[in-house]
């Protein structure tokens, strides 16, 4: 069992920049970054290998654009999101995911992916 817990949530204007912090409470083997916005789908931000230290293979869905950069601290257990020129459409609830060794895998964008959620952190961009 991994406990996730997301912090670094805010209120921001357009432009702006927020970083996201999830702790995970046990090792992981992939963990990721996901948003909701009311009516909207659960939709997958990022993604990044947690188990190596040498070596972080990450993905992006396309919105993000260059704006977001995922990263992780091993030695801590927590998974980042440093999210820069934000936008209003960004405006969702952000969730932290992660799946240990021996899940399954149903692709690096999939709900089914990850065993393990947090509550959510929320982010605001207004215009």
């Amino acid at each position: 069992q991994v406990e996730l817990v997301e912090s670094g949530g805010g209120s921001v204007q357009a432009g702006g920049s927020l970083r996201l912090s999830c702790a995970a409470s046990g090792d992981t083997r992939r963990m990721g970054w996901f948003r909701q916005a009311p009516g909207n789908e659960r939709e997958v931000v990022a993604m990044m290998v947690t188990t190596t230290s040498t070596s972080e293979y990450s993905e992006y869905s396309d919105f993000v654009s260059g704006r977001f950069t995922i990263s992780h601290d091993k030695a801590k257990g927590t998974l980042y999101l440093q999210m820069n020129d934000l936008k209003p459409e960004d405006t969702a609830m952000y969730y932290c995911a992660a799946s240990v060794i021996g899940d399954a895998f149903y692709g690096w964008d999939s709900r089914r992916t990850y065993t393990f959620w947090g509550q959510g952190t929320q982010v605001t961009v207004s215009s």
